[in-house]
């Protein structure tokens, strides 16, 4: 399923196999507190000068107020107000004057958008580095990448791209090193590169592949089906979304996920709100009206499901769970009785069917599955079960690998029947492990530099495995290893295969560190520090920092040559914040960032802010911040708890509207992470820290931090309301301000995009160079050739 965040992968998400592709450009995008007495009645649109802001601030950091680069507020465009909006939340009555630019198709919204661009585009445009930016940026961006090589059929198969192509290439070849040939090209659906491949799985047999197209950076996808021979079906399936793709063992059809009862247009500025998430099966040669029902949750309209089949054909598994909540059911129907044959909606018998844990269905022998969990295991354990009383608890458990108290045991693949390769997180890094899938026992290690496994392969029923390494300066790397003949508790070194190579970069000339830094709770937070190895620490160089916490996502070190560029050209300083609300140490970390714990995010992030400005990497002036989505959120909040800590912000498809996010689209799916705003208990804390509500108009010794949006029109995901609602604030706060309030606001919407996922790469440069002129003026940063 899709969550906020996601990673830009191409995956057949089943339990025999784990197929991710990521290639990085710009790096992932990869969620004030006002004190408000339930029984006091407040209007607001704004908060006084004198609230959150002043509560907050450390005494002993003063706000440098010096601008270069400026813009006259009153030049901003206001948008019209609409007084008459209140919302009452349990006694607490909350203005929403803005609440018509949730409407993407009202003529009104689009002027307006009109009108953020026209102040946001001159001003980017002005940057006296652009056209090096874009030639540099281009240059960098423009070398091979190369996804992690699946087997399928008679062939292996890879995505490839040349380097500029706006999206990657679907290769395959007979033999590991023969000659390749090209198998899909997503880059022929359009010709401005806006159709992407979005899923995509393959037949057991490798025979059939279906794949799932989505347009403008939409999230709803349309399936197509291809032969290994290349010819292309006539099925199309429309309206898929949040779905994982499989197919039955005998390839006579696909199962899918829908919502059925969706009834605005299938594209991407749609902000209706999905419920019934459904799965069906459409088999192959039929129409789609003619696709069957085969489960649904109408009693939980916020439940949402997949389907998926054993290794073996044998099992449909059914993983059900509420939204974005961490914890989900498993439900299994035996197709071997069924012969086959799926006719009508299924009777589905509970593996575990108590949202108490994280359930994954890893393998199976007959009746006989392996489970990761972390019931009563925060770091994940191995278990074995019966099939038919694995719902009794417990007690009908088997561990096969305990948890490990330190270290997040992340996944597990069946490799070649005799072997389970294991991947673990260790202080933010992959680690990986053979074991024994009998006893659990551990046969050895599989040494890899410190960083990322961003893509692996490996089946049951296969003794090759592949797998893509990355890291903050690895690009990428493929390899390769073959077990066939090799006895499960002979240790074996992984063949490389492919490297990637940017061309014009010495990654040799930075260095990278890991520190932990103490958050304002004693809690000690994970922090990537990359420079060049020459740094002087005098407080004086520019830096990013970037963070996400949440969705129990791991931020972990991959490569990104908009980074590299940041490095090299403006000679700055790169930093990673592993923050609470997601996955590095385990579930307990992420629900230390989770609903009412949602602060201990922004303390932590907070807390390398002043890190790296305590130990002179930067300074506050010099100090940039950078999140996307649940990371806009993020900075959105930290930027107004903490302004005179930051020089600037880049707050990009960011959840801002905290009070209505859960009334668009998937935005339902995000209460078990965020909390729901109409309950009184969630509203009070929710209401603490949205963005939305906890503007500040600016006064004489504190201006808002120089602050860069960005959004898209056919993001149905974050749909784009809350960037322009936001920016619709913040410049009536500014216009109230604009003797003093100069530094820059402006926000970037885009067109024929969506929330980041398939964006072409003519998209993601374009944006990336506008982010750096932002940067490059308010920072004032200085140019350096190599």
């Amino acid at each position: 399923m899709a969550l906020i965040g996601y990673y830009n992968s191409n995956r057949c998400h089943s339990m025999r196999a784990m197929f991710l592709l990521f290639f990085s450009g710009g790096g992932r995008i990869s969620h004030q507190r006002y004190q408000c007495k339930n029984s006091v009645e407040i209007t607001r649109s704004f908060h006084s000068s004198t609230s959150l802001w002043q509560h907050n601030r450390p005494k002993q950091l003063k706000m440098d107020n010096h601008t270069k680069i400026s813009i006259d507020s009153s030049k901003y465009p206001l948008a019209r107000k609409d007084d008459s909006v209140v919302d009452d939340f349990h006694g607490t009555k909350v203005a929403d004057p803005y609440r018509w630019l949730e409407d993407p198709g009202l003529n009104e919204t689009k002027e307006f958008i009109k009108q953020l661009n026209s102040i946001s585009q001159p001003f980017i445009a002005s940057s006296p580095h652009r056209e090096r930016l874009q030639k540099r940026l281009t240059e960098l961006w423009d070398y091979e990448k190369f996804g992690c090589t699946t087997k399928r059929g008679d062939y292996y198969y890879y995505y490839h791209n040349s380097g500029l192509q706006n999206q990657s290439v679907l290769y395959r070849q007979k033999t590991l090193f023969g000659e390749s040939e090209i198998f899909l090209d997503p880059n022929k659906f359009s010709e401005d590169g806006t159709t992407a491949i979005r899923d995509q799985c393959f037949s057991h047999d490798g025979s059939l592949l279906v794949y799932g197209l989505s347009e403008k950076g939409s999230d709803w996808m349309t399936l197509k089906f291809k032969k290994a021979d290349g010819t292309d079906l006539d099925d199309t399936v429309v309206g898929v979304k949040h779905s994982d793709l499989d197919w039955l063992i005998d390839n006579s059809g696909v199962f899918y996920s829908k919502y059925p009862e969706h009834k605005s247009a299938l594209e991407g500025s749609s902000t209706e709100k999905h419920e019934f998430h459904s799965l069906y099966f459409h088999k192959l040669g039929t129409p789609q009206s003619d696709d069957i029902l085969v489960a649904d949750f109408r009693s939980h309209p916020e439940y949402m499901c997949s389907g998926s089949i054993t290794e073996d054909g044998r099992y449909l598994i059914v993983d059900v769970s509420r939204g974005c909540d961490p914890y989900n059911m498993l439900y299994y129907y035996d197709l071997q009785k069924a012969q086959q044959k799926i006719t009508d909606k299924v009777h589905l018998k509970p593996l575990f069917d108590k949202l108490d844990a994280k359930y994954e269905f890893i393998d199976n022998n007959d009746d006989t599955a392996l489970i990761l969990t972390n019931h009563n295991a925060p770091m994940f354990k191995l278990i074995r079960v019966k099939m038919s009383t694995a719902n009794e608890g417990p007690s009908a458990w088997e561990t096969v690998i305990p948890e490990d108290k330190k270290n997040k045991l992340e996944w597990v693949v069946n490799v070649g029947g005799n072997r389970l390769v294991v991947s673990y997180i260790e202080d933010v890094k992959n680690k990986l492990y053979v074991h024994s899938p009998k006893t659990g026992d551990r046969f050895y290690e599989i040494p890899l530099e410190i960083g990322t496994i961003s893509g692996f392969f490996g089946r049951k029923d296969h003794t090759e495995m592949f797998l893509r390494f990355d890291s903050f300066l690895t690009p990428g790397i493929i390899y390769y290893v073959d077990f066939k003949g090799i006895q499960p508790s002979h240790e074996v070194r992984l063949k490389e295969i492919r490297r990637t190579h940017v061309k014009g970069v010495d990654t040799s000339k930075f260095k990278i560190k890991q520190v932990f830094c103490k958050s304002k709770d004693g809690t000690k937070v994970p922090l990537y520090i990359v420079h060049n190895k020459n740094l002087i620490l005098n407080g004086d160089t520019p830096a990013l920092l970037n963070g996400y916490g949440g969705f129990n996502i791991a931020e972990m070190p991959h490569f990104s040559v908009s980074r590299i560029l940041f490095l090299d050209n403006f000679k700055g300083v790169f930093a990673l914040a592993n923050l609470r609300g997601g996955s590095e140490y385990g579930e307990k970390w992420h629900e230390g960032g989770m609903r009412e714990q949602k602060q201990n995010v922004f303390d932590d992030f907070i807390a390398a802010a002043e890190y790296l400005i305590k130990n002179n990497y930067t300074s506050p002036k010099r100090l940039a911040i950078r999140g996307g989505s649940n990371g806009g959120l993020l900075v959105g909040a930290v930027s107004q708890q903490r302004p005179e800590l930051f020089g600037a912000v880049v707050n990009e498809v960011g959840v801002l509207d905290m009070l209505r996010y859960h009334k668009f689209t998937i935005g339902n799916a995000w209460i078990p992470e965020y909390g729901n705003p109409d309950e009184a208990s969630d509203f009070e804390y929710i209401y603490k820290y949205s963005p939305l509500h906890n503007i500040e108009i600016p006064n004489k010794g504190y201006q808002w931090p120089s602050t860069m949006l960005m959004t898209a029109d056919h993001d149905d995901r974050v749909v784009p309301s809350h960037s322009l609602k936001y920016m619709a604030r913040l410049y009536e706060a500014a216009q109230s301000a604009n003797s003093f309030q100069k530094k820059p606001l402006i926000i970037r919407v885009d067109v024929k995009a969506g929330h980041g996922a398939g964006k072409p790469t003519s998209k993601l440069i374009a944006e990336i160079v506008d982010m750096y002129c932002f940067l490059q003026k308010v920072l004032d940063l200085k140019w350096y050739e190599e």
